[in-house]
């Protein structure tokens, strides 16, 4: 797994994992700015990674960077939403 990485131009957080086929992989997150606060529109995972567990460890770096930052996250994306509200030990991260 590589560190979580904010591309601002692209405005897009990344995570490399090792994908079953021993390659490395992103789990990304495409996000708008509001101030303080990131609204996360869209998760996705490489294909290779899906059913890994990659997303749901990509989605607590991404609350725990949040949390470090003193950043909120505002989700759109199905999957965030779904994720943050069975996750409630990081409710203080979201906007």
């Amino acid at each position: 797994m590589t560190d979580l990485r904010d591309v601002l131009g692209r405005q897009r957080y990344e995570q490399g994992f090792t994908a079953p086929d021993g390659q490395t992989r992103t789990v990304f997150a495409d996000y708008a700015v509001q101030g303080d606060t990131r609204i996360i529109l869209h998760v996705e995972a490489d294909p290779a990674l899906r059913g890994t567990g990659a997303a749901g460890a990509f989605m607590q770096s991404l609350a725990e960077h949040a949390r470090a930052e003193g950043l909120k996250l505002a989700p759109r994306c199905s999957y965030a939403v779904l994720w943050l509200k069975r996750h409630s030990q990081y409710d203080d991260v979201v906007a």
